[in-house]
């Protein structure tokens, strides 16, 4: 039986034949600003990584022009909106929830609703990032790349993403954003059950939250999470040998029985935890 991960969520990767370490730490995508902290060592991992690299290049994400590919590519194909994929009483639920943040839905109408998801939870507001109420790991730690002239780098394209979101049909998008908004006021405590779950650094625990979210989810984990995972192994083991690299990654990519932890210990690397909880 496999004995539960130190709660750390950054890790040290040494071995087969690396010669400097590499590092994984765990990301939470967006956190207040009240809560968000590095974990012990992680600055220090940064100075000595040679190369940071993101889920996807946060360079790629900034470019205009790619974001623009995007956005043709988040909308749905055959003129398909959300009102022929839901009940009429769901698709108040989903209309009411935009009013109150304030986006017309109308703008939204023929989005894959996954994209939507995001603002779901009742407490992401567009504008928080801009305001500075919240603020993400992977610009923070792109910033710090860009002040010490390190390079970035990505594990998957926007285009992979994206397929990855297009595999799901748009009713099963549809039906998994209605019970995001109506979780929300449950969705605000699984919020704040993650956030503190991450500043506690319980990885395993974060991976089993996103599988068991009210059952929302739990088809695409293999989607979202596992096959991802095991995608992003050989890449990684290309980067750990070029040079010393610090992966940062959502840290519900860590944890779970495949997760990239033990798919790194899988493959024999010696993979320590460095940030503990304390």
């Amino acid at each position: 039986a496999d004995t539960r991960l130190t709660d750390a969520l950054l890790w040290k990767v040494e071995g087969q034949g690396i010669e400097e370490p590499s590092y994984i730490f765990g990301t939470i995508h967006l956190i207040s600003k009240e809560a968000f902290f590095y974990p012990d060592g992680v600055l220090g991992a940064v100075d000595k990584s040679d190369r940071i690299t993101f889920e996807i290049d946060i360079n790629d994400m900034l470019d205009i022009s790619k974001q623009l590919g995007v956005m043709q590519k988040a909308f749905m194909k055959d003129n398909t909106s959300l009102k022929d994929l839901l009940s009429d009483e769901d698709y108040l639920v989903v209309k009411q929830h935009f009013d109150k943040i304030g986006i017309p839905l109308f703008f939204l109408e023929r989005m894959q609703p996954m994209f939507l998801t995001v603002f779901g939870y009742g407490e992401m507001q567009p504008g928080d990032l801009q305001s500075g109420e919240m603020v993400s790991y992977e610009l923070k730690l792109n910033e710090l790349a860009q002040q010490q002239a390190k390079e970035t780098a990505g594990l998957e394209t926007i285009d992979y993403q994206l397929s990855a979101i297009d595999s799901i049909p748009y009713k099963e998008q549809a039906d998994m954003l209605v019970q995001t908004i109506k979780n929300s006021d449950q969705g605000k405590n699984e919020l704040e059950a993650m956030m503190s779950m991450y500043k506690e650094q319980r990885i395993d625990d974060m991976y089993s939250e996103i599988g068991e979210e009210g059952g929302s989810s739990e088809g695409f984990e293999k989607i979202l999470l596992t096959n991802r995972n095991k995608n992003w192994i050989p890449i990684m083991e290309e980067m750990v040998l070029e040079k010393p690299t610090l992966f940062a990654v959502g840290a519900g990519h860590l944890g779970g029985p495949n997760g990239i932890i033990r798919l790194m210990k899988a493959k024999g690397y010696k993979v320590t935890p460095v940030s503990q909880n304390k």
